[in-house]
């Protein structure tokens, strides 16, 4: 679909979708399986070029990050949306209160549902929230980001392709259609990007009291206590680091250890780094920054920590920069005697950036990670299973991961999604189902319709039965 012009047209869009979902009439699962069977068909048929087209907007992007990432993860939840619907959509009997009386949850489609998707993955956060959307029987208006713009325009056309524009349409534009786009009456709306751009999100749509879910990222802390195996944390950690050269709403933000740990820590990733990328700038399997500003922020990212105190350690190969404009790659580095009065303590790095704040026991980090806002994951390594417990009872994030990092998204079984400042609402799945679904109380009353007579006159008895049944 072109991009339209006006905020009319946009309008015009959403209006046109919700008539032509409701003249259609109900969804039935075939209907639903069809779709989830296109989006999986889009995805493989189409696999090579969307890499490309991911690669060519990152400046250079790992063909194996985009296909792991963005298509083979992205079809696995399709695939197990279309393979669990039936079983979703049937009704969930209910209690009655008076014999004779039937009654049930009935999942109900809610309409037309808007989805914004950022650029880091960018089909993986276009088609992750639509396997929801389209088990749930919805239909959809996609509008991912201009900064992915080739991918972007790929995907439009491809979706055109697979879809009637009844079903999924996309529309292209800047951030001021983004703007407008948040505004439509839709019946959901799902965003995916920074904190502060979803308070402008979730303002406009509140103007037309349009439900959002939000996912929002954050700063994800990484918790190793004294009976960690250290080689092992810096290993996991530094891999979900490097992937997508950290640009993940998921990706560690900072680690939180023991001062006795930090020279093992530093060690351990220089060891793994070097065994994992002997190059950086020339080796087409590291990602490039996604744009120069993006880079720009980085690097101003590292030189305030420096100039505020932080030793900075680059774990570039022998003979190559931390870093270079020219490719926008960036080697993995660690950032040493970290505080918040510096910049990288106060934001989103999204970036293989990865500072380290020594702390003096598991009471303290937990003090720290509560000081803060609430994170969208929280990774702790640790073998004891009480202090595992305790940091789980203690915390609050919107997903808890231990001994590992990143590993709970690609879990259908669970939802994903914020709590706080890192989001709200958590789709993947029968969440997402859910999530995307009216859940529809039904009753069928008793012939005698005997639950509702004791609001008809005269009181005077049943006053006296109430009373004593209150008094029992």
């Amino acid at each position: 679909m072109a991009s339209p012009q006006t905020i009319s047209d946009l309008h015009a869009i959403v209006e046109a979708m919700k008539k032509a979902h409701l003249d259609a009439g109900p969804t039935d699962s075939a209907l639903r399986r069809d779709r989830l069977d296109r989006a999986i068909r889009l995805l493989t048929e189409n696999h090579v070029d969307l890499a490309k087209a991911m690669s060519a907007d990152f400046g250079n992007r790992s063909i194996y990050h985009s296909t792991t990432a963005d298509i083979a993860t992205t079809v696995a939840t399709l695939r197990h949306a279309h393979d669990h619907v039936d079983a979703w959509m049937q009704p969930e009997p209910a209690e009655v209160i008076s014999p004779g009386m039937r009654a049930w949850i009935a999942p109900q489609p809610l309409g037309v549902v808007g989805v914004i998707s950022p650029w880091n993955f960018p089909i993986n956060l276009a088609f992750g929230p639509l396997a929801g959307v389209l088990a749930a029987g919805n239909v959809a208006l996609l509008k991912p980001s201009e900064i992915t713009e080739r991918t972007s325009e790929l995907l439009a056309e491809r979706i055109a392709h697979y879809f009637d524009p009844m079903e999924i349409a996309v529309v292209l534009g800047d951030a001021a259609l983004g703007a407008a786009f948040s505004g439509l009456p839709f019946d959901h709306l799902v965003f995916t990007g920074s904190t502060t751009v979803g308070r402008h999100v979730m303002r406009a749509a509140a103007e037309n009291l349009v439900p959002v879910t939000l996912e929002l990222g954050g700063k994800s802390p990484v918790v190793i206590d004294s009976d960690a195996d250290i080689v092992t944390a810096a290993e996991r950690t530094l891999t979900v680091k490097m992937f997508n050269a950290g640009q993940i709403c998921l990706s560690p933000d900072y680690v939180l250890l023991p001062e006795a740990q930090v020279d093992a820590f530093v060690a351990a990733a220089q060891a793994f780094v070097a065994a994992s990328y002997p190059a950086v700038q020339a080796n087409p399997d590291y990602t490039s920054i996604i744009a120069d500003r993006h880079f720009d922020r980085l690097v101003a990212l590292v030189a305030d920590a420096e100039a505020k105190g932080a030793r900075v350690i680059s774990l570039a190969p022998a003979g190559e920069p931390a870093y270079d404009r020219s490719t926008r790659k960036i080697a993995p580095i660690l950032l040493l005697d970290v505080d918040d009065g510096m910049t990288v303590m106060q934001e989103e790095i999204f970036g293989p950036i990865l500072p380290l704040r020594s702390v003096a026991d598991p009471a303290e980090a937990t003090a720290y990670v509560n000081a803060h806002p609430r994170p969208l994951a929280a990774y702790y390594f640790g073998e004891d299973p009480a202090r595992q417990q305790a940091f789980a009872a203690a915390t609050t994030s919107g997903a808890l991961v231990i001994n590992d990092i990143m590993c709970h998204v690609s879990m259908d079984s669970l939802p994903f999604g914020g709590v706080g400042p890192s989001g709200m609402g958590a789709y993947h799945g029968i969440h997402g189902f859910r999530r995307f679904s009216h859940a529809k109380p039904v009753v069928v009353q008793s012939p005698d319709g005997a639950s509702n007579l004791r609001l008809r006159m005269p009181y005077a008895d049943k006053l006296v039965a109430l009373t004593a049944m209150l008094q029992a």
